[in-house]
This record gives C-alpha cells, sequence and structure tokens, in this order.
C-alpha cells in the first residue's frame, strides 16, 4: 500500500468515540480531516476501516484485551485515510460508561515524533 503521509500538527487532537464492539459513535472534526472521511461515513462503521495493513495484528489483540479488562491502552498507532494515504498518532484509549450505562471506548490520540515513529516502525516490521 502506497500513499503519502499526512501529518499532523502539535496542536492536533484526534478524538472518538466506539461501542463496546468498536463500531464508531462520535468523530470530532479533526478526525474527520486527516481521515479523509466525512462523520456520516464514519458514523456506525467499526474503528478498524482506518487500520494500516503495516499495523501487526499482535498489536490490536494487545489494545483490546487491555480495554476489555477496564485498563488504558497507549501506543503508537499507524492509520490509513480514505484514500490510502497514512498517518501515524500516538493513541490513549480509554474504557467508558455512559450515562445510559452503555459501555465503549474513548480514543485521543496526538501527533507522534518523527524518532517515537522510527521506533514504533522498527519494532512493527520485527512483529510483522
Amino acid at each position: 500500500m502506497s500513499g503519502k503521509e499526512i501529518l499532523l500538527d502539535n496542536n492536533s487532537f484526534i478524538v472518538s468515540e466506539t461501542d463496546e464492539k468498536g463500531f464508531i459513535k462520535y468523530a470530532n472534526d479533526e478526525f474527520c480531516e486527516i481521515s479523509e472521511f466525512t462523520l456520516d461515513e464514519l458514523i456506525g462503521k467499526p474503528h478498524n476501516i482506518l487500520r494500516h495493513p503495516d499495523m501487526p495484528n499482535a498489536a490490536f489483540e494487545d489494545l483490546w484485551k487491555t480495554i476489555q479488562k477496564g485498563k488504558v491502552w497507549k501506543g503508537f498507532v499507524k492509520n490509513k485515510t480514505k484514500h490510502n494515504n497514512f498517518y501515524w498518532v500516538y493513541a490513549t484509549i480509554y474504557p467508558l460508561e455512559s450515562s445510559d450505562g452503555s459501555k465503549g471506548y474513548m480514543s485521543c490520540r496526538k501527533v507522534a515524533s518523527r524518532d517515537e515513529i522510527q521506533k514504533a516502525k522498527e519494532l512493527y516490521n520485527t512483529m510483522n
């Protein structure tokens, strides 16, 4: 998969919320802009529509195992965009329970440094 890298700036802050199965319930404007999807295209879709093929399965297995235990997961993620471009983020994913009792997850993502991205690439290459 080729495509150009979308670079986040230091003020970028991407937020999304999913239900407990990973279907998108909310995405902020910055998420839509960077991912190249409209909000209507994202709502109700599985969050993994953004999954880049370079990301190892083990990374997502660890993510799900962690958040399903009610713990916070943090790590570097390479996502693909609607037009097959890509971007790197440092993600923090929180389990949450809404006021109506429904459970889900909140993901907050920010820029990753070039050094952090390089280290993540090296690690993920060994995992793939």
